[in-house]
This record gives C-alpha cells, structure tokens and sequence, in this order.
C-alpha cells in the first residue's frame, strides 16, 4: 500500500499537478525502494495505510476529471524517461493500477 500511496503522490497524480502548475517543468525521480523503507509501512496497521490511499485516490480522481483537453499535450521533462505528457501518465497509471491489482488478487488467492 505504501508503494500505491507514494505513485499517487510522486508519480501520477502529484506529477500531473507540477505539469498543470507551468510549462516544460522539470519533474524528479524517486526510488521507490528507499521512499518504502522510510515510510516503514510494514509497521503501520493495514486500514490507516487504506485510509491514507483512499483519501489520495479521491483527491485524484477529482484532478483527473476536471482535466480539459488541453492539458492532455502539457508535459515536462523527466529525467530517465524524457517528455512526459499528462496523456502519458494517465495511461501508464491505469497499466500501474491493473498490475498491482492482479499481484492483490494473486496474493489473496495464495493465501485462501
């Protein structure tokens, strides 16, 4: 949970917030394995983790759908990838989504 509630914030939602705040911004990198290890989830209780990310994902649909088509072709530059439009980020959320929704699931089937 703590990986989904950092790409909400570093990643998709809080990078499209960067790109719509001005023009051709710079966007930063993150490592994911250090950012996890400093929040140290694994000794946080499981629904205050589903809380934090429930409340993130409600302020991130809200952005998403007060997007107008013009901010769709807004970018900036990220350093490993290169020009990041809002269009990308919004494609690669939902495949980021739908990949740790089936290791859930898969989670869940493992343990019933």
């Amino acid at each position: 949970m703590g990986h989904l509630i950092e790409a909400e914030q570093r990643g998709f939602a809080g990078r499209i917030r960067i790109i719509l705040s001005g023009d051709s911004l710079q966007l930063a990198s993150w490592d994911p394995d250090q950012v996890a290890r400093d929040r140290r989830d694994c000794e946080r209780e499981a629904g205050d983790l589903l809380n934090e990310f429930s409340k993130l994902r409600e302020t991130s649909v809200t952005l998403v759908a007060g997007l107008k088509d013009g901010d769709l072709q807004r970018g900036g530059h990220h350093p490993k990838v290169g020009f990041l439009r809002v269009q990308d980020l919004l494609h690669e959320w939902v495949h980021h989504d739908r990949n740790h929704l089936k290791q859930i699931m898969a989670n869940v089937q493992a343990f019933v």
